[in-house]
């Protein structure tokens, strides 16, 4: 499980970030909406210790990332829009590679790298380089490097831009078992119909803020919307630029979260 405690992040003169707070469960895809900018990435980056916040906390299965981001980052897997991927090495070279790195090795870690090819389809690209693969085959690597550790919480930015059809399909079923195995998962996206299929949760952030936390049903419910993209566009006032939506405003939601981050508190 994941909670985010009033994170505060700025970057000079910019709030990236404005007391962001919310909870993401085990067994449960959540998602993280909002426009370009309003500070996703960097409460991503912020979750993986990578980046630490101003103020507030981020806490991985009760570890601090602050404070021992090494063993807060055991506990996460993440599948950034920026792949990073070593093009000269092979697939199987590249996930080694991060394996080693969260101190895996030996015959533990090439099991666990031949499960992943299989559970991934991949395995005809196990030995080639990385070098004139295909976006969906990069994505498939860069997957199976976030999974190689065998992490409780898996973070996805916007995993499926630029994908073709069949690709997506597979991730999306990817992301499906990730849950139903028990993972917490938080998934970074701009496309509708795939937060609609896949999420349990919706955390949506508008300027640094959040301006919601509630179910589909509940966004949907709450905004008076039959879809929820129309919710979407709703809050983040797409719709009206006149009334605020100018200056980066969220619109005011019902649901709004309370401590803890999740509308009617912690179970």
């Amino acid at each position: 499980m994941i909670r985010v405690e009033a994170i505060h992040k700025r970057f000079g003169d910019v709030v990236a970030i404005d007391a962001i707070s919310f909870t993401a469960r085990d067994g449960e895809v959540t998602a993280l909406l909002g426009p370009n900018g309003a500070g996703k990435t960097t409460t991503l980056r912020i979750l993986t210790g990578v980046m630490l916040p101003d103020r507030g906390a981020a806490v991985v299965d009760g570890v601090d990332t602050a404070t021992s981001p090494e063993a807060a980052r055991r506990r996460v897997g993440l599948l950034s829009d920026q792949r990073g991927l070593y093009t000269r090495l092979t697939t199987r070279e590249n996930v080694r590679y991060f394996g080693r790195m969260h101190g895996l090795g030996g015959a533990p870690l090439e099991a666990r790298m031949d499960e992943l090819f299989a559970v991934l389809d991949m395995r005809a690209i196990a030995d080639r380089r990385v070098e004139g693969f295909s976006l969906g085959e990069r994505l498939k690597v860069a997957l199976a490097r976030a999974l190689v550790h065998d992490p409780s919480n898996v973070l996805l930015d916007e995993p499926t831009a630029g994908l073709d059809v069949m690709t997506t399909r597979a991730l999306r079923l990817m992301v499906r078992r990730l849950r139903g195995e028990g993972r917490c998962v938080i998934l970074s996206s701009h496309v509708m119909q795939e937060v609609e299929e896949l999420c349990d949760r919706i955390v949506v952030v508008v300027a640094g803020r959040v301006a919601a936390d509630a179910t589909p049903e509940g966004l949907r419910a709450a905004t008076g919307e039959a879809s929820l993209e129309e919710a979407f566009v709703r809050l983040v006032g797409g719709d009206a630029p006149e009334d605020g939506a100018r200056r980066g405003e969220a619109r005011p939601f019902a649901g709004a979260p309370r401590a803890g981050g999740a509308e009617g508190g912690e179970p």
